[in-house]
């Protein structure tokens, strides 16, 4: 990990050196939501993607490096993260199909057009949503990392804004606390079916850490829990099916 010449941006290497990101120093910073959350998303060449709340682009981009071809369109809120965001397209040879925009996700339906996003025009949404209420949850002090962790009663309109994007049949995916389950599948309820959960466990016979949710617009289907994902075994080693995930590049398919 190197620093900039003004020492507030790190370079790290993610997915087993697959992908280099610049991102800030302080404040939120890549992790492996990013990465599982990215794995759990499906998508073919020629499809359009959208990250939602995309930071410096550790989750579309991730996503771009596994699916060739695919169109990703990166959305964050803060303009410096955003040009980080762009900037980490170049330097991974993406950036002829990824691109990012500064927008607020709660932003009306005439600034997503004006950013070329408009209704119904996503295969695909991928969403790390701030999961934190800061009436339930120490926040951190440091603005960005706060706004990345906490905001109350986000997700209703975080995942009202993927139905907007998405075509019909299109598909959401997100990751989230795993005692917060109830929460996602309220907030679903209506426009989304076929909804699929992928528990994430720190270690075997550890509650879940972590839910990835996959629902499809307009679907009638069932819901769906498949068999969890374990981080680290009783030793605390990473597991080989979490390595193959989170160093080698595997996708953690979620549809039914």
């Amino acid at each position: 990990m190197a620093a900039d010449a003004a020492g507030d941006l790190t370079d790290d290497a993610v997915l087993g050196g697959r992908l280099r990101l610049c991102q800030p120093r302080r404040g939120h910073r890549i992790g492996h939501d990013a990465i599982l959350l990215a794995a759990a998303t499906e998508a073919a060449a020629g499809e359009h993607a959208v990250d939602l709340g995309a930071g410096v682009g550790g989750a579309g981009l991730a996503l771009a490096a596994r699916v060739p071809g695919v169109i990703v369109t990166l959305v964050e809120i803060d303009a410096a993260l955003a040009a980080l965001a762009a900037d980490n397209a170049r330097r991974n040879g993406l950036a002829d199909r990824v691109r990012a925009v500064a927008l607020d996700v709660s932003a009306p339906a005439r600034a997503y057009a004006a950013a070329g996003l408009a209704a119904g025009s996503a295969d695909r949404v991928l969403m790390n949503p701030p999961f934190h209420d800061p009436g339930r949850h120490r926040v951190s002090p440091d603005p960005r990392r706060r706004r990345a962790h906490a905001a109350p009663a986000a997700l209703a309109a975080w995942i009202d804004r993927a139905a907007r994007l998405l075509r019909p049949r299109g598909a959401l995916s997100l990751i989230w606390r795993a005692d917060g389950l109830a929460e996602v599948l309220a907030a679903l309820a209506g426009g989304f079916g076929a909804i699929t959960v992928l528990p994430v466990h720190p270690k075997p016979d550890a509650a879940a850490i972590r839910v990835l949710v996959r629902g499809e617009k307009g679907s009638r289907r069932p819901l769906a829990i498949r068999p969890g994902l374990v981080l680290n075994d009783a030793a605390g080693r990473p597991t080989q099916a979490a390595e193959a995930v989170l160093r080698d590049g595997a996708s953690l398919p979620l549809a039914v």
